[in-house]
């Protein structure tokens, strides 16, 4: 049954709280190291090669995992608004299997911060706030703006998440599997965006996109 725009207002406002209070749980397991080994259970008993990490090198790696949650936040917020902003059942079905996809994400880094004794951002509601005024703007202009929104936002967390599998210690086994995963579905997402027709955004546009980020990363990697 479609939800009329109140129930879907009130909908997204629930997620957003379960987004930033940490509510969100993830249907897939955390992504294992060895493919072939099964999921280790959740929680600081669970962190497989910790022991191998110094505490600068586990520093790194829960300031790039708190980043990480931040973009997952950030996706939350995106396809919340962009599937709030759209007239298309359609779309507004796929905006939010996305979103549901992206709650892995947000779980996985979530929990991988608790695992490095570290916590995420403290200004998730600032970062949460922008990024469902841009989403909701985006989609008031066209439903294939907001698609193509959609395809540049994804191709540029998945350049960031490379450039974090760079950076992450080769020895923290644990996260790089969650940040190589992750990768995989952001490049699987644009890929979809394309296909139901997202339109290319002018340069400007995915530089202030590109600016917008390195402002949020840089803030993120300390608060």
């Amino acid at each position: 049954m479609e939800l009329n725009l109140v129930d879907r207002w009130l909908c997204g406002a629930e997620t957003a709280l379960r987004t930033l209070s940490g509510g969100l749980r993830a249907e897939r397991p955390m992504p294992s190291p060895d493919p072939g080994a099964p999921t280790a259970p959740d929680g600081p008993a669970a962190s497989a090669g910790d022991s191998t990490l110094d505490a600068s090198q586990r520093r790194l790696s829960g300031a790039l995992m708190r980043v990480n949650h931040v973009g997952e936040v950030c996706a939350q917020a995106l396809y919340q608004a962009q599937a709030l902003a759209t007239r298309d059942p359609d779309l507004r079905a796929s905006m939010a299997q996305a979103a549901r996809e992206e709650v892995d994400h947000l779980a996985w880094t979530q929990t991988r911060l608790a695992e490095l004794g570290d916590r995420p951002s403290l200004l998730n509601p600032l970062w949460y706030a922008g990024a469902f005024a841009i989403g909701l703007a985006a989609g008031r202009v066209s439903d294939r703006v907001s698609l193509g929104f959609v395809v540049e936002t994804e191709r540029q967390v998945e350049q960031h998440l490379a450039g974090h599998l760079d950076r992450l210690p080769a020895t923290d086994a644990r996260s790089r599997a969650i940040v190589r995963q992750m990768k995989d579905d952001e490049g699987a997402h644009a890929q979809a965006a394309e296909r139901a027709g997202g339109t290319p955004l002018p340069a400007p546009i995915r530089g202030a996109m590109r600016l917008a980020a390195k402002v949020m990363t840089s803030t993120a990697h300390y608060v």
